[in-house]
């Protein structure tokens, strides 16, 4: 067995489905895994927080969902897995594109903001990477922040990279 002081540091980003957060999959890779470092100085670690169903319905009790048809729970989970593999496959091109191997995915069900410290306290990462969508003060207060939340809960080094923007 390896000793802690023979194992790698260990990065973790989060991603979904945002452009956001694919700019900060390549930021990490572009500023952490240079293709001149062989082995990488960095474990990978890309974790997808999959919403649980009952953000998007009201659940009464086991197996009840108010105002829905009868399934409408397995189905809303069934795509929310489908979307969950469909993200991952494509963080998957963008290492594989970049060369990088060994990346660990994963996918966990929950909020964003604990599913990523959960993931940086379980691997014991030394750095999380989030993207930063923009928000202004007012979007920020009313849907939360993943990035100022990490930022303030994560046991670790946490990098927010805002997407750079395109000019029209």
């Amino acid at each position: 067995m390896a000793t802690a002081a023979a194992e790698k540091p260990v990065i973790v980003i989060g991603v979904d489905d945002s452009e956001c957060a694919f700019a900060a999959l390549q930021w990490t890779l572009d500023h952490f895994f240079s293709q001149t470092l062989h082995p990488p100085l960095f474990k990978l670690v890309v974790v997808h927080a999959k919403p649980i169903p009952e953000v998007f319905v009201g659940v009464a009790g086991p197996g009840m969902v108010i105002g829905s048809a009868p399934g409408m729970y397995q189905l809303l989970d069934e795509n929310l897995k489908k979307k969950a593999a469909g993200i991952i496959e494509a963080a998957g091109g963008i290492c594989a594109a970049k060369s990088v191997s060994g990346v660990m995915f994963e996918v966990e069900e929950g909020d964003a903001r604990n599913v990523l410290c959960k993931a940086v306290e379980r691997h014991g990462a030394s750095m999380l990477v989030v993207g930063s969508h923009g928000y202004g003060a007012i979007k920020r207060a009313l849907l939360g922040s993943v990035s100022d939340y990490c930022a303030r809960h994560a046991p670790c080094t946490v990098a927010i990279v805002k997407n750079p923007k395109t000019s029209a």
